[in-house]
């Protein structure tokens, strides 16, 4: 074997140690299922514009995986944006008995006028993305826990067992 060859070798066990402590894979299947549950929570919450600080500041509160949590915030992204606002909406004018389809008028963009164009829809937006929130989290749990554990190499044989550290970074 080549000296090239043996390096590559090399560095890409380094690699996948690194990816295993990045990703902490010694946490146990219930703790990333949790935090990307949590991370769900997020990206169905109205709190438009803070998932990103939220996912930090969860992983730094609870000290829970920020792969796993972003992840689960990022359901949310440019692709999904619009159908999850439209459910956001629809969930809480549902639950709140309106039937009433919201309008927006073009003509007026000044702040006071999109305020008061934006804020008769607030509490249905806000109700529904809390319900969204609560369910997205009740199915992300589950459906989470059985893809770790079918997926990840020994999820349940050995999580007491720590990575041993990396000898070389690169």
């Amino acid at each position: 074997m080549s000296e090239l060859s043996k390096q590559r070798v090399k560095g890409g066990r380094s690699f996948r140690a690194l990816l295993r402590q990045v990703l902490h894979l010694q946490e146990s299947p219930r703790r990333t299922a949790l935090a990307f549950a949590l991370g769900v929570f997020i990206a169905f919450s109205p709190a438009y514009g803070l998932h990103t600080a939220l996912v930090a500041l969860c992983t730094w509160l609870f000290g829970l995986n920020f792969v796993a949590l972003l992840t689960g915030a990022l359901i949310n992204n440019p692709w999904t944006i619009i159908p999850i606002l439209g459910a956001t909406y629809w969930t809480g004018a549902f639950l709140l008995g309106r039937t009433d389809t919201p309008t927006f008028d073009w003509h007026d963009l000044s702040f006071s006028g999109i305020y008061d164009q934006v804020l008769p829809y607030a509490g249905p937006f806000v109700l529904g993305g809390f319900i969204l929130s609560i369910l997205g989290t009740l199915v992300s749990y589950p459906a989470a826990y059985f893809f770790i554990t079918k997926y990840r190499p020994g999820a349940t044989s050995n999580m007491a067992e720590p990575l041993p550290p990396s000898d070389r970074v690169g």
